[in-house]
């Protein structure tokens, strides 16, 4: 069998899009699939598309190019549309339509999140599934994990590729802030990993430039507690990572991240000072509950294969 993927894989840190496709790529390569990543050859099973912008330096391509494909090349060829976006994610006005237009080349259509597949961003008369995503578990893990010993301050950290405000910059500002406060300053710590909005600046938070594979998983292991703001995000795959790291997760209540971290951390709205105390109070039942984390990469490749 050979599968297209649309996607031009990274070495490097590149985010959540990038780890899906290196490890669906791997998964196939060990169940002796071909996989190519562009639409050049006759005898494509199955096509995979990732992303409709095959403007985007990463999307290798588009829907329109699948049509094309179809029409003059093989019209047997099945095409996959993978959805994990939309416009509430970043306050655009034309993912979702875009996303619906494309995906009249699709005979199947697979979210990333519940809370996606409610959207309006599909053909509803073609067949779907939610396959939720995962982290690659050989590199994210709790093995070697210093946990929080009750004594010292507890150690907060986050990681995001895009620098968007909307990735809950306000929110970790805030927790900036509260390192200032006499309630808190000796209590906490808070690590941000990534990019960083220029607009922004810190006056008490660690901040480490992005960080990829076993080099990020070292540093989410220095941590205690995971915080995730980020609104209308289907699925990234940082709280995935630090789950699998063993953090518990302080996630906002929005988009799709909460399919994820139910039972595994505590959700806040505007109560976020509230519930960092309350999930810093039982942290010893959330790390023991992490355990059990079921979202990998291994489940996710065979749920798609």
């Amino acid at each position: 069998m050979k599968i297209a993927i649309g996607y031009k894989l990274k070495s490097s840190s590149w985010g959540g899009g990038n780890q899906f496709a290196c490890s669906l790529t791997q998964s196939c390569i060990k169940k002796g699939y071909k996989v190519t990543y562009d639409l050049k050859q006759p005898d494509i099973d199955i096509i995979l598309l990732t992303d409709p912008r095959s403007y985007a330096p990463t999307i290798s391509f588009g829907s329109l190019d699948i049509i094309l494909y179809l029409i003059f090349t093989n019209k047997n060829a099945l095409v996959i549309h993978r959805i994990n976006e939309c416009d509430e994610r970043k306050n655009t006005f034309h993912m979702n339509k875009f996303l619906k237009w494309a995906n009249y080349c699709a005979d199947y259509t697979v979210f990333i999140a519940s809370w996606l597949k409610n959207l309006d961003l599909y053909q509803r008369d073609k067949p779907s599934k939610v396959i939720l995503n995962g982290a690659d578990k050989e590199i994210f893990h709790n093995h070697k994990k210093k946990f929080w010993d009750g004594l010292r301050p507890i150690k907060i950290v986050t990681h995001h590729w895009s620098p968007n405000k909307m990735k809950g910059l306000d929110v970790y500002k805030k927790l900036d802030d509260l390192l200032s406060t006499d309630e808190w300053k000796n209590k906490i710590e808070f690590t941000y990993i990534g990019n960083l909005n220029s607009n922004y600046t810190f006056k008490n938070t660690n901040y480490v430039l992005p960080l990829a594979g076993s080099a990020l998983s070292e540093e989410l292991k220095r941590h205690h507690l995971y915080v995730t703001a980020s609104i209308n995000e289907p699925s990234g795959n940082h709280h995935i990572e630090a789950a699998q790291c063993g953090l518990p997760i302080l996630y906002a209540e929005s988009g799709g991240i909460p399919e994820y971290c139910n039972d595994y951390g505590v959700g806040f709205d505007d109560d976020f000072e509230e519930k960092l105390e309350y999930l810093i109070s039982k942290y010893e039942i959330y790390k023991k509950k992490l355990i059990s984390y079921p979202f990998n990469s291994d489940k996710m490749c065979e749920d798609f294969l």
